[in-house]
C-alpha cells in the first residue's frame, strides 16, 4: 500500500472513532518524518509541563534556582477525580523544587506545576523555548486556568453537557468561546513544534545536555500509561512521554527508543466529537494511528 492511501485509511479510522487528529513521527537519526496535518495549532493542555520542566531545570543548572529549596504550597482545593497529587491535598505542604518537577511532569500535578510557574512565569518559559530554537509553542497562563471550565459547574452525570459545548462551539480558525480552547488565548502548539521539542531533548544542541537528560528521566517516569504506551512499550523498547487532556482534547507526545538504537519522536494531538469524558476506543485508535505511522516510517 502506498503512503498516501495509508494516510487516507488512518484518517478514516480517526473519523470513525469521532476524532480529528494532528500526528507527526520523526526519525531522530535521519530527520525523516511522516504525519497527518502536523501543523494544525491546538490547545496543548498539560503538554506545557515539558517546556516548564526545561525552563526550571536550566535555572537550577545555572544557579538561578536551588533544586533543594523548599516551597510552601497551599492545598489544591480541588477534589475532582481527574486531579492528582498536591491538587487533592487538603493541607499546606513544603516540597523541594526538584520534587515539584517530578510531581508536575510524571504525575501531571497541576498544583505542583503552578508552584513552578511561580518561580518561572510563562513569559520566561517562552523565552527558554525561543533560546532553544523551538517555535510553534506558546505559553500564556497557569494550569489553574485550565480547570475553570464548565465541567466544574455540572454534576458528574451531566459532564457530557460541557463536552458538547466544547465540541460544538469551535470556529474554523480554532477560536472558541471557552478561553481554554481558543488558540489565541490559551497555551497552544502544533504536533511539529512538540516533535521539535522532543528532538531538542533527545538530541540536545541548544538545551544543556544535563537538563535534557533530567527531562528525559522525568518523562520516562510518566505514570499515565493508558494512551500511546500500550502500543510503544515492550521489553525491547523504552517509551518516555507526557499526556495532555482537556474536555474533548486528548494528546500525547513521547519518544520510543528501540534496542537497536533507533529513536522516534511522536506527537499525537486529537479532538473528539463524542461528548464523553471516558473514551477507551478513542485512546486505542490514537495509539494505533501513531504506531502505524511509526511502523511505516521505520520500514522505509
Amino acid at each position: 500500500m502506498n503512503t498516501q492511501r495509508a494516510i487516507r485509511e488512518l484518517r478514516a479510522m480517526l473519523k470513525e472513532a469521532g476524532l480529528s487528529g494532528s500526528f507527526l513521527v520523526r526519525d531522530l537519526a535521519t530527520g525523516d518524518e511522516l504525519g497527518i496535518t502536523p501543523d494544525v495549532e491546538l490547545p496543548i493542555a498539560s503538554l506545557v509541563k515539558v517546556p516548564l520542566a526545561v525552563a526550571v531545570l536550566q535555572r537550577v543548572q545555572d544557579g538561578r534556582l536551588d533544586g533543594a529549596a523548599m516551597i510552601d504550597v497551599p492545598p489544591g482545593r480541588n477534589t475532582s477525580p481527574a486531579q492528582v497529587g498536591l491538587s487533592r491535598f487538603r493541607h499546606p505542604a513544603r516540597i523541594a523544587v526538584e520534587d515539584l518537577l517530578y510531581l508536575s511532569t510524571a504525575l501531571s500535578d497541576n498544583t505542583a506545576s503552578d508552584a513552578l510557574f511561580g518561580l518561572v512565569p510563562p513569559a520566561d518559559v517562552n523565552r527558554t523555548l525561543v533560546n532553544a530554537g523551538i517555535t510553534g509553542i506558546t505559553i500564556r497562563h497557569l494550569m489553574r486556568e485550565l480547570i475553570q471550565t464548565p465541567v466544574q459547574r455540572f454534576e458528574p452525570r451531566d459532564v457530557h453537557l460541557a463536552q458538547s459545548l466544547a465540541i460544538g462551539s469551535r470556529t474554523a480558525g480554532h477560536g472558541h468561546p471557552l478561553s481554554q480552547l481558543d488558540v489565541t488565548r490559551t497555551n497552544s502548539g502544533t504536533a511539529r513544534a512538540c516533535v521539535d521539542l522532543l528532538q531538542a531533548l533527545w538530541v540536545p544542541v541548544h538545551v544543556p545536555a544535563e537538563v535534557a537528560a533530567q527531562v528525559r528521566s522525568l518523562m520516562g517516569a510518566n505514570v499515565v500509561r493508558h494512551r500511546l504506551a500500550p502500543d510503544f512499550s515492550s521489553d525491547a523498547t523504552r517509551w518516555s512521554s507526557k499526556t495532555g487532556t482537556l474536555l474533548n482534547l486528548r494528546h500525547e507526545i513521547g519518544v520510543v527508543e528501540h534496542d537497536d538504537g533507533s529513536r522516534y519522536a511522536i506527537a499525537a494531538l486529537t479532538e473528539s466529537t463524542v461528548p464523553a469524558a471516558t473514551q477507551p476506543t478513542a485512546e486505542a485508535v490514537m495509539a494505533h494511528v501513531a504506531r502505524s505511522l511509526h511502523d511505516r516510517l521505520r520500514a522505509r
